[in-house]
């Protein structure tokens, strides 16, 4: 069932229809962030290229990886594992079981975004010789 909303401002009228949908069907509506805005945040946050490492060299499970780096949280781990699953570099895989199990994975697009980060860690590398 739909439910219309209708808001003043101004002069000008904003008429919004809400319903219910699955997730599927709203990331139809959620605006993706640009890919340039993904690796500005990304490049932006130490967490997140150490996680990225870590994966990379199969660490991929959430209390793994607070193990392997000093000062890493769980709430700042959740919220940067979060953050790359829903821009498209991770994929998270939870198996029913007890205690519960998840694991991470590079998704074809995070393969693609840490290509680039080696890239620029070469020229940063090339950089620091000259």
């Amino acid at each position: 069932m739909a439910k219309v909303d209708t808001i003043q401002s101004g002069t000008y009228f904003l008429v919004g229809i809400m319903e219910v949908v699955d997730s599927k069907k709203m990331q139809n509506f959620v605006k993706r962030p640009t890919v340039t805005r993904m690796v500005e945040d990304i490049l932006g946050c130490k967490w997140s290229l150490s996680i990225l490492q870590l994966i990379r060299q199969g660490i991929n499970r959430p209390g793994a990886m607070e193990r392997s780096i000093d000062g890493l949280t769980t709430k700042v781990l959740n919220e940067r594992l979060k953050k790359l699953v829903n821009y498209g570099v991770l994929h998270r895989k939870a198996y029913p079981e007890i205690p519960p199990h998840v694991e991470y994975e590079l998704t074809s697009f995070g393969q693609k975004l840490v290509n680039i980060l080696d890239e620029i860690e070469k020229l940063n590398q090339e950089l620091q010789v000259d």
